[in-house]
């Protein structure tokens, strides 16, 4: 059996496979009120068929104002949580473990006013933000619990707190977007000072799998972004605050460009440096369509999930075809129907 393809049990979350499909946010809540709508139990459904062992469903705002267009799913009230309930319990029966994104928009809301930790623009596109205050920010923190205590209602297997690719808590994070001189600006302990509050507060009340996805480059080259060094003391200071498993990604801070070759696993670099620095588990994203590149990456230990985004919107049927590729003879698909599609 493969490594991508085998079974991996991660604290009290046990998978049947080590293919993760990547939150990615699909912006079809049409009445504008985040409750999960008929698309989202067929699109989610359909790669729970297909055999991907846990699904994070897209960036899943905190409040109304958190949204990055009024068409995001949310968590902010009892009745959201009712069909996301529903939702979760189909994938459940389908056979995948599910994951939320907790997110808030921060300075890339679209459809209302953004707050961030500075009032500085992230293009000339967007309107500038308002700098939050102190009491916003812990009203904000009480937001991400207050989600991910229905999250927990729904019976979710895996949170996981959006800290990556310019939302807010990144914006916190990057010395870039963060120039307050208050508590939460000015050192790294300070701009980690609003995740880390999160992430214990939900650690404290939330019984299953913790995880926090961050962006560790934002492709800057004046020399003031966060330094690999950084990052690796920030996910130090995640696993200490209880955190199960880091999701690595890059970009997304600033509107700038990648400064690094595209190619499959280009970001897998970070996620390995990451592994040197902590003892819990570390993910890989991007570009990763190849199942022998991902095989590859598992057995050479530079990562210890694949989560796999835009190949799943492609392809449907993308872990069968994993299987075949990789010579997995004890893969099996979600019923003998499924089974005879495979056969040629």
């Amino acid at each position: 059996m493969s490594l991508l393809l085998s079974p991996i049990t991660i604290g009290n979350l046990s998978l049947k496979n080590r293919v993760v499909m990547s939150p990615m946010c699909m912006y079809e809540v049409k009445k504008e009120d985040g409750i999960v709508t008929p698309f989202h139990f067929a699109h989610y459904g359909a790669r729970a068929i297909a055999n991907v062992g846990l699904i994070i469903i897209e960036a899943t705002a905190v409040q109304p104002d958190g949204r990055i267009t009024k068409h995001d799913l949310g968590l902010w009230n009892d009745k959201q949580t009712e069909k996301f309930s529903q939702l979760v319990d189909s994938l459940h029966y389908l056979g995948s473990k599910v994951g939320v994104q907790l997110a808030h928009a921060g300075r890339k809301a679209v459809d209302a006013q953004p707050v961030a930790p500075s009032a500085i623009a992230f293009n000339a596109s967007l309107r500038t933000p308002q700098a939050l205050s102190v009491d916003e920010i812990k009203q904000i923190r009480a937001d991400f619990v207050a989600a991910s205590k229905r999250a927990q209602q729904a019976g979710v297997d895996v949170i996981e707190i959006h800290g990556a690719h310019g939302y807010l808590i990144s914006e916190f994070l990057s010395p870039l977007s963060n120039q307050r001189n208050d508590e939460y600006g000015g050192s790294l302990a300070n701009r980690y000072r609003l995740l880390h509050e999160i992430a214990t507060d939900i650690r404290a009340q939330f019984s299953g799998s913790l995880w926090v996805r961050l962006s560790l480059s934002d492709y800057d080259q004046s020399g003031k972004q966060n330094s690999i060094a950084d990052w690796q003391q920030v996910c130090q200071w995640l696993e200490r605050d209880g955190i199960d498993v880091i999701d690595v990604s890059t970009g997304g801070v600033m509107d700038y460009a990648p400064d690094l070759p595209l190619h499959g696993g280009y970001q897998t670099p970070f996620a390995t440096a990451i592994k040197q620095a902590v003892n819990i588990p570390v993910t890989t994203v991007g570009l990763l369509d190849s199942p022998d590149l991902a095989e590859y990456i598992l057995q050479t230990k530079q990562a210890d999930l694949i989560l796999e985004g835009r190949v799943l919107l492609r392809n449907i049927n993308w872990l069968a075809d994993a299987a075949k590729q990789l010579h997995d003879h004890d893969y099996q698909p979600f019923n003998n129907s499924y089974q005879r599609g495979q056969l040629k």
